[in-house]
C-alpha cells in the first residue's frame, strides 16, 4: 500500500528530476501525453499545463495514489504499467521514478517503442542509488535472523545495467534516437533534534513500504529503530540537515528515428 503522504514529505526533492526529465523532451503539440505510474498526480498536473491542448491521463497501480490524484485536464486511472499498450495518438510517454519497481523493464520499455508511433517521445527516470549506503543498510538489517525470512526476499535487487549507457544502447537497438544521462542530487535534509533520521522518512515513502507492509507493528517499530541508527551513521547530521546524495538515470528516446537516419 503506497502512502500519499509520505510519499509528498519530500516533494520538492522528488520532483526535481521530473522537471530535468521534461525538459528535455521537445514536443510541440502531442495528442496525448501519458503519464505511467502517476502516484498522486501532481507532477502529471504540469504535463497538463504544457501541453494545454493534449489529451492527457495519469495511471498508477496503487489505488491510494489515484484517490488522491487530482488535476485540472488530466483523466487518472489504476492500472499496471506492464499491461499498459499505447494508443495510436499517444506522442509522449512519461515514466518519472517507476520503472525500478517492474521486474523485466528493458523489455517493457522495448515493446513500447515498437507499440508507439513514429517519432512519439518515450522519457524516463529511475533511481540508480540501489548501492548507496540507505539501501546498504536496508538490505543489511533486512538479512538479519529476526527479519530475514519475511522481509529479505521483498527488497529490491540492484538492476544488472541501471547506467544511461545501459539504457541508451537499450533504446537504440529499439530504432530510436537517445538523449541519455545521469545526474547526482545533493539534497540537503533538514533534521531536528526530537526528530526522526530524514533518510529514514524519505525511505518510508518508498523503498520502506514492502516492509512496513510485512510486519505486524512491534516488528515495524524494531525495524525502523534498527535501521535509524545506521542511517544516522552513514548520513551524520551536520550543522542540523543531513547530505543525501542521490543517483538517477534518465533517457528521452525518440521512436523511429534510427530508421528517419538510414534512408
Amino acid at each position: 500500500m503506497w502512502d500519499p503522504t509520505a510519499y509528498r514529505r519530500y516533494g520538492d526533492e522528488r520532483a526535481r528530476p521530473f522537471h530535468d526529465l521534461l525538459a528535455r523532451v521537445p514536443a510541440d503539440r502531442p495528442r496525448a501525453v501519458v503519464d505511467l505510474g502517476c502516484g498522486p498526480g501532481n507532477l502529471t498536473a504540469l504535463l497538463a499545463a504544457r501541453w494545454p491542448g493534449s489529451r492527457v491521463a495519469g495511471l498508477d497501480s496503487s489505488p491510494e495514489m489515484i484517490a488522491d490524484a487530482t488535476a485540472a485536464g488530466v483523466t487518472f486511472a489504476v492500472g499496471d504499467v506492464r499491461h499498459w499498450h499505447p494508443e495510436p495518438d499517444v506522442d509522449v510517454v512519461v515514466s518519472n521514478a517507476v520503472l525500478q519497481w517492474v521486474p523485466g523493464h528493458r523489455e517493457l520499455l522495448t515493446r513500447w517503442a515498437r507499440e508507439l508511433p513514429p517519432g512519439a517521445w518515450l522519457a524516463v527516470q529511475v533511481p540508480g542509488n540501489f548501492d548507496a549506503p540507505s539501501h546498504r543498510a536496508l538490505r543489511e538489517v533486512a538479512d538479519r535472523p529476526a527479519w530475514r525470512a519475511d522481509v529479505a526476499p521483498l527488497l529490491r535487487r540492484p538492476p544488472a545495467d541501471d547506467t544511461a549507457v545501459g539504457y541508451a544502447e537499450l533504446m537504440t537497438g529499439a530504432g530510436c534516437a537517445v538523449d541519455a544521462w545521469e545526474t547526482l542530487y545533493v539534497h540537503l535534509l533538514p533534521a531536528r533534534p526530537d526528530a526522526e533520521h530524514p533518510v529514514l522518512g524519505w525511505l518510508e515513502g518508498t523503498a520502506l513500504r514492502p516492509v512496513r507492509a510485512a510486519l505486524d507493528a512491534a516488528g515495524w517499530s524494531d525495524f525502523r529503530a534498527e535501521l535509524g541508527v545506521r542511517l544516522a551513521e552513514a548520513y551524520p547530521v551536520r550543522h542540523d540537515q543531513v547530505h543525501f546524495p542521490f543517483r538517477r538515470v534518465f533517457f528521452v528516446a525518440r521512436t523511429g528515428a534510427r530508421a528517419e537516419e538510414n534512408q
